[in-house]
């Protein structure tokens, strides 16, 4: 089985350096690599703003059986919806694509339990842009039989990205916003999700790839500080607390996400079901310590 992918970002590139041996050939884009190869993936360019197309990059999407989405909507809207759809749509091999959203597509539900059937009513111009590439890419599949997994991330941490390389560089912040709590996701468990769509025999459709306990945010940076020996900092209150326009608009969303739908359907297990498995884990793993 060939797979592409489009925008190695943070969970794309993880996933293909943890779970690309389930692949025959993989073969990933970047606005501008600086190598021929990543591990096993073949690393070709591709950018959102450029008149050309890269022929070896259509080469590879006609010989295609699955294909990821990671590259985010620009201000035009998708990019690889803009730029290659045609290609895509006509890969005589392609059954399956996987396009990775974001659970902002919701917006705000006053702290109230959801599901994928809750109406979608994103709160900022991000949300919304990758809400309309959701309806792009599903148009796209269903007008040519494809499967079609559309996974809605919580927000997303793992090596390198975590509350510990925050409270060791300084930057973490234990905001209290009285009622609000946030869904949070291993980027391991993000790879477990979309290999189990590439490789397994769910159905398509939307799918919430979320933990299993949506948390205050203070909880989860007191949790980090008291596992790591570290000073936590030290409360402020969110309404005095100064913030940049898109951290007060991340705040203002407030939702516990479910997953029961992934769980019964992609059938696999958490490897970090909260917040507290992966922070040991990473700390565990030297992530935080100071050199």
């Amino acid at each position: 089985m060939n797979l592409v992918i489009i925008g190695l970002g943070y969970s794309a590139s993880y996933f293909a350096a943890h779970h690309a041996s389930a692949f025959q050939r993989v073969t990933g884009t970047q606005r501008a690599p600086r190598h021929q190869r990543l591990g096993r993936v073949e690393l070709l360019p591709f950018d959102g703003a450029a008149p050309s197309r890269e022929p070896r990059l259509l080469g590879a999407l006609a010989e295609a059986d699955a294909l990821l989405v990671s590259a985010g909507p620009d201000a035009q809207g998708d990019p690889a919806l803009r730029l290659l759809a045609k290609e895509i749509a006509a890969a005589p091999r392609l059954k399956r694509i996987v396009y990775l959203s974001t659970i902002g597509v919701y917006g705000d539900h006053g702290g109230a339990w959801i599901d994928e059937t809750a109406q979608t009513d994103p709160a900022n111009g991000r949300s919304r842009l990758r809400l309309a590439a959701e309806a792009g890419w599903s148009a796209l599949a269903q007008g040519t039989a494809r499967e079609i997994y559309i996974l809605r991330l919580s927000g997303i941490y793992g090596p390198s990205r975590n509350m510990l390389v925050k409270l060791r560089e300084g930057t973490a912040k234990r905001l209290v916003k009285p009622g609000q709590v946030f869904n949070r996701i291993h980027v391991e468990d993000i790879s477990r999700a979309i290999e189990a769509c590439l490789t397994g025999q769910a159905p398509g459709g939307v799918y919430n790839v979320t933990d299993d306990e949506p948390a205050p945010p203070q909880d989860v940076v007191l949790f980090a500080a008291l596992k790591s020996g570290m000073a936590p900092p030290p409360e402020q209150d969110f309404d005095a607390a100064q913030l940049t326009p898109m951290a007060r608009t991340f705040y203002g969303e407030n939702k516990r996400v479910s997953n029961r739908r992934m769980k019964e359907n992609l059938r696999f297990d958490l490897a970090f079901p909260t917040y507290r498995e992966g922070i040991a884990a990473l700390w565990a793993h030297g992530e935080g310590r100071k050199d």
